[in-house]
């Protein structure tokens, strides 16, 4: 996909199993994710059960042409005949997903402690967030449970590893806290992070591990710091709960997705409010239940961090709407739209190119993504933001356009 061009249906995955008369608080899909090496695609299908499957999928799901297809998960198997393919069953219904950054030195320590029996491997491990609290920690290559994690009281919504490789995981939960797990020392948790008034419903650390940001059920985000588990600072300015949030590549920027249709993005160290994207015009006359039948669910930074993308929820909605939008970085308005429905979650294949979203039926699908070559300038830009804050760039000798570009104000 280029620049300015519509996403395309690549290919879309169904789960087997019929409708349960409870399907709304069993088929949901409220996450994807892929390995951060783009090897493994994880898919909480709902009914409790997570797919793991090898990325790409086979071409004889994507045809030429890019024509949109579905397949389902019960001939999955069959047809692709490979034993990479894992079916992880959870035993509760599965909120949150997270891949282990890959290799990893101290996981194959972890898989040597728990299975000395086994051959050493290369261990990339999947943690799943639960209904009843607990955080089940898998290995992907053989689908084993490693570790089973318990100390929140209520739903896991969401999970984060440190990019850093180190093991260390962060779970949100609806109990109100956020908690700090060292899966290197099997499992321990090392921090609880209390705050938040409401359910907690996201969590991302920043590439360059130094903060984390929740959201709750709240008009603000926390930032915390992963250095000192202390709270930095509250971001204010959404008018409604925010319930999805995400770092930019270089850790510049933070941007938060709220039930009042609006994507705000920030300046993580200073707090300064950047931009305002609306995902749609909302009607002032409109109460909250109103606001929330076509609400933002979920918002990601594309892997060059050149590009946002955001789904919203039209649950009371009979037909297609325009509802995972991308958004150029220094554009106001989206560049393209998809026909989805019941948007949950999204996320972009760590290489770019494509687009995973989760449904509220059980369904994902895979979009093209826009295909850019990075400008010299903006390399540049991510590079010295990877290691410099906003106060230090402020600080350079150098002059003030400059300054405004490696700060992203010049929107």
């Amino acid at each position: 996909m280029e620049a300015g061009e519509e996403p395309l249906l690549l290919a879309e995955l169904k789960p087997g199993r019929p409708h349960q008369f409870d399907w709304k608080s069993s088929c949901e899909t409220w996450s994807v994710a892929f390995s951060p090496d783009g090897s493994w695609f994880a898919w909480s299908q709902g009914h409790c059960i997570v797919k793991l499957i090898p990325w790409p999928l086979e071409e004889q799901f994507i045809p030429k042409g890019f024509e949109a297809k579905s397949r389902s998960s019960k001939n999955e198997t069959k047809g692709r005949g490979s034993p990479k393919e894992k079916t992880l069953d959870c035993g509760q219904i599965v909120w949150g997903l997270a891949f282990s950054p890959w290799p990893s030195p101290p996981s194959r320590k972890l898989w040597a402690r728990h299975h000395p029996q086994v051959p050493d491997v290369s261990c990339l491990v999947l943690a799943t967030g639960l209904n009843d609290g607990q955080i089940k920690i898998w290995e992907v290559q053989t689908g084993l449970l490693l570790l089973n994690l318990s100390g929140h009281q209520d739903v896991v919504r969401d999970l984060s590893f440190t990019p850093s490789g180190s093991l260390i995981l962060v779970s949100a939960s609806r109990d109100k806290t956020l908690r700090i797990w060292d899966l290197n020392k099997h499992g321990k948790q090392i921090q609880v992070l209390s705050g938040h008034l409401q359910w907690v419903y996201c969590c991302s650390i920043s590439p360059d591990c130094s903060m984390l940001c929740s959201a709750a059920g709240e008009k603000s985000v926390f930032l915390w710091s992963m250095r000192s588990y202390t709270l930095i600072r509250k971001l204010e300015g959404h008018q409604s709960s925010v319930v999805s949030c995400d770092f930019s590549p270089d850790s510049a920027l933070l941007v938060t997705a709220s039930y009042d249709t609006n994507v705000i993005m920030w300046d993580p160290y200073t707090g300064e409010r950047l931009r305002s994207l609306h995902h749609t015009q909302v009607d002032p006359a409109m109460d909250d239940s109103d606001v929330h039948i076509s609400s933002l669910r979920s918002v990601c930074f594309s892997p060059e961090g050149l590009y946002l993308a955001t789904v919203a929820d039209d649950r009371c909605s009979l037909s297609p709407s325009r509802l995972l939008r991308i958004w150029a970085l220094e554009l106001k308005t989206p560049i393209a739209f998809a026909p989805m429905t019941n948007g949950l979650c999204c996320t972009f294949f760590p290489h770019g190119g494509v687009i995973a979203t989760g449904t509220r039926d059980g369904h994902v699908q895979f979009w093209t993504a826009p295909r850019v070559l990075s400008s010299l300038k903006h390399l540049c830009r991510k590079a010295l933001r990877s290691f410099l804050t906003t106060y230090q760039v402020l600080a350079l000798p150098i002059p003030k356009k400059m300054k405004e570009f490696l700060t992203y104000r010049t929107f």
